[in-house]
């Protein structure tokens, strides 16, 4: 599968979305604590499934498109860390 390089943290695209919104009325909006969206649009949070559902119905949004950029951010960020070489278990004559 190949990555996009280097995407953006979910977080600076919310932000965008938000645009002018009063973190605070979104918050309680959606029902989260002021301060978990806060970190989440300071890229220092990950946007978690159940909040992928709740932007998703607030913005009009799908839940997946939260989910698949958190999800596209973290493999990024796990591809850049080292890592011993791993033999595959399987016999090549299983692997597809």
């Amino acid at each position: 599968m190949s990555r996009m390089h280097n995407p953006a943290h979910p977080g600076e695209v919310l932000r965008e979305y938000l645009d002018d919104l009063p973190l605070a009325g979104v918050a309680e909006h959606i029902g989260v604590s002021l301060a978990t969206l806060q970190r989440i649009v300071d890229c220092k949070e990950s946007i978690y499934p159940d909040l992928a559902y709740r932007l998703g119905a607030a913005l009009g949004t799908s839940p997946d498109l939260w989910a698949g950029m958190q999800l596209q951010y973290d493999m990024y960020q796990a591809e850049k860390l080292p890592r011993p070489r791993i033999e595959c278990l399987l016999p090549l004559v299983a692997r597809p």
